[in-house]
């Protein structure tokens, strides 16, 4: 069968490509691994009626593209857990605490931490985030760590331990092992208005869907109808100006005048494609991804809130990260560094131990959830990771070829962006579209 254009995944990226090019008039097909629609976007409804997010939940008022097409669908941003009272908590093997500074803090470190995070931003005012190799000192900021670069600008050991128990509750890998370039492009991109530190929750998780995060991708999904294709998986790729062929794992092959491919790049290092030029799919095969895990539990009311806690922490203990993502709902990340003692884990024994991280920053109630549920993004085959984890090098690597297209092979995806997951995948996958109407 042949169509206009064929999506490789029915995530956000896809269906928002998807979403835009029929809506111009071509005829396109959707094909997803999956049983169902949203990828990293993934939503159950309880009993009473509260909407669980197992993926994907907030943006920030810096996300534009999510915003837009959230109001085309005709949904409601709300205030996320940003909005809730109380202070946050840090947990790490000698003791928790709660609010700033951390209980790991002497005299004196305040200081230098205000200090090195007035420097990072004023490097990141330095670099173009579209185009960070055109900087003057890219490949050097590039082969830096950024807990190096913060021993070098004279950050005590108590310092360094906040920004890397920081990055950790965001679960895309140590800053030990994270490029400085990288993490200055990101800043670059979504910079804040310099009062909050080097990352601005308003910013970046200050909004969430009224209806549940999910429900942009179910909505697209259900508009494209039978543009959609589920369980069906893709094993190659073959692509020439007279036309692209795509085979399914079934043994079925379509063909189409443009691919786009909206697959995470894990996923994508298995499906063979030929018809592009070597040095593209080389850049695509350099990313990677951090291996995280989420988990969410369900409690009857928000409990923590009775100590004068926001439900958000940063953690040293298997979690990463707390937040609530709706009332009486905490939700919590796995950082890469940690997902090997999550899969060694006795799985019958993952609920437990995750819950006993939540239990020593918020107390027994903890233990007694109504459900859980772990989703497992790191191993995962349709995902193989959580959001792209740039480790030194990598930048300059990847190169300038990052999230470009060589028509009629286009890309789009999270990953393909610098900063924001749901807003990457939607941000790319329409500009993904907008190039193939171009191109005609």
């Amino acid at each position: 069968m042949n169509h206009d254009v064929i999506v490789l995944g029915a995530g956000l990226a896809g269906l928002a490509a998807a979403r835009d090019l029929a809506a111009a008039g071509s005829d396109v097909l959707v094909v997803e691994a999956r049983g169902r629609a949203g990828g990293r976007v993934e939503q159950i409804a309880l009993p009473d009626g509260r909407l669980v997010q197992l993926g994907g939940e907030v943006v920030g008022r810096a996300h534009t593209a999510y915003l837009a097409l959230a109001a085309e669908l005709g949904l409601t941003l709300v205030p996320s857990y940003v909005a809730e009272p109380g202070v946050m908590a840090r947990a790490t093997p000698e003791g928790v605490s709660a609010g700033d500074p951390p209980h790991w803090f002497g005299p004196g470190d305040d200081a230098v931490h205000r200090r090195v995070t007035a420097a990072f931003a004023a490097l990141a005012a330095s670099v173009d985030p579209d185009d960070p190799w055109s900087h003057s000192g890219a490949e050097a900021l590039d082969s830096l760590s950024v807990a190096d670069w913060l021993r070098s600008e004279g950050a005590s050991p108590a310092v360094v331990r906040l920004w890397e128990i920081g990055q950790l509750a965001l679960a895309d890998g140590a800053y030990e092992r994270t490029s400085l370039l990288a993490a200055l492009r990101k800043h670059a991109a979504v910079p804040g208005d310099g009062t909050t530190g080097h990352y601005d929750y308003e910013d970046w998780e200050g909004l969430r869907v009224a209806e549940g995060s999910a429900t942009v991708a179910l909505r697209m999904a259900a508009a494209l109808g039978e543009r959609v294709r589920y369980g069906a998986p893709v094993e190659t790729v073959g692509i020439s100006r007279s036309g692209c062929t795509v085979r399914l794992a079934s043994g079925e092959t379509l063909t189409a005048r443009a691919v786009v491919s909206a697959l995470p790049v894990g996923p994508l290092r298995s499906v063979s494609v030929t018809g592009v030029s070597g040095e593209r799919l080389a850049s695509l095969h350099r990313q990677r991804q951090a291996v995280a895990a989420k988990f969410a539990a369900a409690y009857d009311k928000p409990f923590w809130r009775d100590s004068g806690l926001n439900g958000l922490s940063e953690s040293e203990g298997v979690l990463g990260s707390t937040w609530p993502q709706n009332e009486g709902i905490l939700s919590a990340l796995v950082p890469p560094e940690r997902y090997g003692v999550l899969l060694g884990m006795p799985p019958g024994r993952r609920d437990t131990e995750l819950l006993a991280d939540i239990a020593r920053l918020y107390g027994d109630e903890a233990h007694r959830p109504l459900r859980t549920w772990i989703r497992m993004w790191g191993t995962d085959p349709w995902t193989q990771g959580y959001v792209t984890q740039w480790t030194p090098g990598d930048v300059m690597a990847v190169g300038p070829l990052h999230g470009t297209h060589e028509p009629p092979f286009y890309v789009c995806g999270s990953d393909q962006w610098v900063a924001g997951y749901m807003e990457g995948a939607v941000r790319t996958g329409r500009a993904a579209a907008d190039e193939v109407l171009r191109h005609g």
